[in-house]
């Protein structure tokens, strides 16, 4: 039997104009806006519909920024019945409240708290990540393993994006020397991002307890329909699990390749994308060519 998919992005979907005509056209929408700009304390819709980029990079910004279009364009949707959702990394939060985990309130408190704690650790701690490109997963996993035992510093596979799609994460020296090595290795390029720190490595262990103590004290339903979560890569619907998932995906990797994959086996044919940009509607083309992807912005 198939079934529908709501997916929502994470960090990197962003642009200046980002949810600016559900603000304009949709009165509900623009309660939510005005909402999400009272719980944050500042102006948000105003740096995401005529900031700088500048601004709109900061992941203090960006994160909450993502997680607010996603779902007041969920929300604005007639009647959507998911039958299972996902979410890329930060994604994870928005699909969260599609499937009635958690409230649009406590989702956006809990993001920008994870936000905050991100920026303190990548300021505490510095990092990289790098974009691996044609190198199977397998070969990628295996050269950073032998760089963190050869030098102690830490290097791991931080998004498994698609196949011959993988991010890795760690500190700058660690990245540094994966990038030479699996270039060697026949990668078709290793390319430093322009990122702020170390997302989903062990480099973000101090940002850990702060979103753990959020995520505790917030209160988490039992969901309308599974949640595919990055770091098991299968349907989850008992609350507690969800919890402690979402706390390990901090330092844990994104197994969106594998989600993907499980959602397909557990009979996904379409994939809505919903938010900012395209990019999970262009994974999910590469992970498996005959699915259904349309976007909802």
């Amino acid at each position: 039997m198939s079934k529908h998919a709501f997916v929502f992005p994470g960090q990197g979907s962003q642009f200046i104009g980002m949810g600016k005509s559900l603000y304009d056209n949709n009165s509900s929408a623009k309660e939510l806006f005005e909402k999400a700009n009272d719980i944050l304390g500042f102006r948000i819709s105003d740096i995401m519909f005529g900031g700088t980029d500048e601004q709109l990079k900061q992941t203090n910004v960006t994160q909450p920024a993502i997680f607010i279009h996603s779902v007041i364009a969920y929300k604005s949707l007639e009647n959507p019945i998911p039958a299972m959702v996902a979410g890329h990394s930060l994604g994870e939060f928005s699909a969260l409240v599609a499937n009635g985990t958690i409230s649009f309130e406590d989702g956006l408190k809990l993001v920008s708290i994870r936000a905050n704690a991100m920026q303190k650790a990548c300021e505490n701690t510095p990092g990289s990540m790098a974009a691996v490109l044609a190198l199977a997963d397998d070969k990628v996993v295996e050269i950073c393993a032998a760089i963190q035992a050869e030098t102690g510093e830490v290097v791991v596979p931080a998004n498994f994006n698609c196949p011959g799609q993988l991010v890795i994460s760690g500190s700058v020296e660690g990245i540094t020397i994966a990038c030479e090595r699996l270039k060697a290795a026949g990668a078709k390029r290793a390319l430093v991002l322009p990122v702020g720190g170390a997302f989903h490595s062990p480099l973000m262990n101090s940002a850990k307890k702060e979103l753990a103590d959020a995520i505790e004290a917030t209160t988490f339903n039992t969901p309308l329909c599974p949640v595919y979560q990055n770091v098991v890569a299968k349907a989850v619907t008992n609350p507690i699990e969800i919890k402690n998932n979402l706390v390990e995906q901090l330092t844990g990797a994104v197994r969106w390749t594998q989600s993907v994959e499980a959602m397909i086996t557990d009979d996904a044919t379409t994939f809505t994308e919903v938010g900012p940009g395209k990019v999970l509607q262009g994974l999910i083309q590469k992970i498996n060519k005959i699915a259904i992807v349309e976007g909802v912005s």
